[in-house]
Parts: structure tokens; C-alpha cells; sequence
């Protein structure tokens, strides 16, 4: 069960196991830990920005091009793309030699809002676990890109971090199902086919 049920693999991707439960995975565990530090829970730390090079950025890369060979565009889209985020993301905040402004930050958050915004319009047709995990991260870019912008919005940030637990919360019962599904043979989970 791909994350996006309308398209065929081609011959060349047919081998290949499904990388969308691997994909999800990487965004939630990251997602959670950052989001965890966004709702003032746990201060961000160097396991934050390990899992955003490694499971956030390396493994959703990979998962993204896995889904290019199985001939799923959203699901590649998706995973090479915010497994870009993740990599950028640790660039941004840690190797940028002359400091990161709030309002650059927060420009980088609403470019990811509107990427997000569009993507959920295509999430429509693939599940409904799909398409909750990316209406909350719209939002949840939303409240982020709020919190940096001006004298920062501290509350609107924390609210941030909350939406952004609930979004990988999602993300990881999206990948629970199909891991699950797949290896049971049926449907033990249901993800909500919207196509």
C-alpha cells in the first residue's frame, strides 16, 4: 500500500518494497523530536539534528527515490523533498557562519508552508492518513513562520510545536499501517483510500 495508490510501478520499480512506511517514519521520528523543542517540551539538542541528517533528511531521500523507481511522482516529490528539508534545516541552524535572522527563518518556514499547501491539494487522492499529515503540517509551517515573524510570537510557536507532535503522530500511524498491512497480508489498519 503506497502512499499514493493512482499511479502503476513500471517494470524496473516492481521489485522494490514499498518505501512509503520507511519515508514516514524518517519525517515522523524527526518531526516529533523538533516539535518536542518547538512546544517548549525539550530544549533541542544534538539528537534533534542528528536524526534531521541521518532519518530526517538521508533516509526520506532515499525513500523519495525509491518512490521514483516504483513510479510514484507524489510519493517522490514528497520524500525527496522533505528529506531536503531535513538536511537544509540542520545547515540553517547549525552551519551558517553569520547567524540565521527570525525573519529569514521565517521566509524559509512559508516557502515550506506554500510547497506543503500544494502538496496537500494532491494528498486529496491517495489516504486519508496521507492527506491529515500534510494538512496539519500546513499548518503547522503556518504557526512557525507566525512565531519568527516581527518581535517573534512565542506562544504561536509553542502551538507550532503542538500541531507538529500531532502531525507526526499521524505520520507514524501512517507508516504503522502499512508496515503492518503489508506484513499481515490484509488490512489490520485502515488508511482511508480517497481515490
Amino acid at each position: 500500500m503506497s502512499i499514493n495508490h493512482g499511479s502503476s510501478a513500471p517494470a524496473f520499480g516492481a521489485g522494490i518494497a514499498d518505501p512509503g512506511p520507511l519515508g514516514l517514519a524518517g519525517f515522523a521520528m524527526t518531526t516529533f523530536l523538533l516539535s518536542l523543542a518547538n512546544a517548549n517540551i525539550l530544549h533541542a539538542s544534538g539528537e534533534v539534528f542528528g536524526l534531521a541528517i541521518f532519518y530526517g533528511g538521508i533516509a526520506q531521500l532515499l525513500a523519495g527515490l525509491w518512490e521514483f523507481a516504483k513510479g510514484n511522482t507524489f510519493g517522490a516529490t514528497a520524500f525527496v523533498s522533505y528529506g531536503a528539508f531535513w538536511l537544509s534545516f540542520y545547515w540553517l541552524v547549525n552551519q551558517t557562519s553569520s547567524g540565521v535572522t527570525a525573519h529569514a527563518v521565517a521566509a524559509y518556514l512559508i516557502g515550506w508552508a506554500i510547497f506543503t499547501a500544494y502538496m496537500t491539494i494532491a494528498s486529496l487522492k491517495t489516504t486519508v492518513v496521507i492527506a491529515t499529515v500534510f494538512v496539519l503540517l500546513t499548518i503547522t509551517f503556518i504557526l512557525l513562520a507566525i512565531s519568527d515573524l516581527g518581535n517573534g510570537h512565542v506562544t504561536i510557536g509553542h502551538w507550532g510545536g503542538y500541531l507538529g507532535l500531532a502531525t507526526a503522530a499521524a505520520a507514524w500511524y501512517g507508516s504503522f499501517a502499512v508496515v503492518t498491512n503489508k506484513t499481515w497480508g490484509r488490512t489490520v489498519l485502515p488508511v482511508g483510500p480517497l481515490n
